[in-house]
């Protein structure tokens, strides 16, 4: 009987001491599930809003969506009101692939000499350097574009030095800590044995980086480019003070331009909502937030062929 009672008091003591435990672990649950079920909520929400305003324009107001995607003319005080977006949906992308193609380069070569060339003083120095660019407001990186870069392609190029080429430029500084940033991730986490088997066979240093070390990094190399895409797509403020801000299709890089950010900031404060010129600029936010869905797509299938 005395072993049959200490046994209990042993059994009942354990769980006493479990309780506490399995509580946690369900508290820990339970905020968990609460806080992705806030996130989605969030998400379907925003979706939801912007879908609602940005379809009303064709639902409510009767524009074509064709018409929308593919007009050369944006006149919504005109008689009748003419809704075109293909010079902001153009001014977007072209100042987004151009600040990528210029900030990958530089990019993925400071990654390099911080991770394969001169890991210790690159990563000590170097690296701090370029991360503290993303802190840096985008109101402050239009500044500096419209005091030094617009006059110094005043300069040398025609035009009034505002235009495409000046928004891309600035861009290309602001989407560069990211590019960077994922870069030097992607090679730091080199798999081990690959540089040592290729110095083995002989290679040297810059046949192993562009022979094994980019090949084998390529997919997480050109998410950072993709993410640094739309981190340029979704800029209103920045490329706002130096591109211009005229409503149609450029000739060239060095003339005005308008981008789907910098229509929304000018306009949407000056509109009526429920209007049909607030109703179009809820469609460019639509435009917006699917072009955001498709950087993402791309970023998930890159991200696949990366753990392939």
């Amino acid at each position: 009987m005395e072993q049959t009672a200490v046994k209990g008091q042993k059994t009942n003591s354990k769980s006493a001491f479990m309780k506490p435990h399995i509580r946690e672990e369900w508290v820990g649950r339970v905020y968990t599930f609460i806080c992705i079920l806030i996130l989605i909520a969030t998400i379907l929400a925003i979706v939801y809003f912007v879908a609602s305003k940005g379809l009303s324009t064709f639902i409510t107001n009767g524009v074509n969506i064709g018409d929308l995607l593919t007009g050369l003319k944006w006149d919504p005080e005109g008689e009748p009101a003419v809704f075109g977006a293909l010079p902001f949906i153009f001014g977007s992308f072209s100042t987004s692939l151009l600040a990528a193609l210029i900030a990958a380069p530089l990019g993925c070569c400071a990654a390099i000499f911080m991770t394969q060339i001169m890991p210790g003083a690159g990563r000590r120095y170097m690296q701090p350097v370029i991360e503290l660019l993303a802190g840096i407001p985008s109101v402050v990186y239009g500044f500096v574009g419209l005091s030094v870069i617009v006059p110094m392609l005043r300069a040398v190029f025609p035009g009034q030095g505002i235009g495409i080429l000046a928004g891309s430029l600035v861009l290309a500084v602001m989407i560069l800590p990211t590019i960077t940033s994922i870069a030097t991730d992607a090679l730091a986490s080199l798999p081990g044995g690959l540089k040592e088997g290729s110095f083995a066979l002989g290679a040297t240093r810059w046949q192993t980086i562009y022979r094994i070390v980019l090949p084998t990094t390529l997919p997480a190399l050109l998410t950072g480019v993709v993410l640094g895409m739309a981190r340029a797509f979704g800029e209103a403020l920045a490329v706002q003070m130096v591109i211009g801000n005229a409503p149609h299709i450029p000739r060239s890089l060095f003339e005005s331009a308008s981008t789907l950010t910098s229509a929304i900031t000018l306009s949407m404060g000056n509109t009526i909502s429920g209007t049909a010129h607030n109703n179009a600029l809820w469609s460019l936010a639509l435009i917006l937030l699917t072009m955001t869905f498709v950087f993402v797509f791309v970023v998930r299938v890159l991200e696949r062929r990366n753990h392939r």
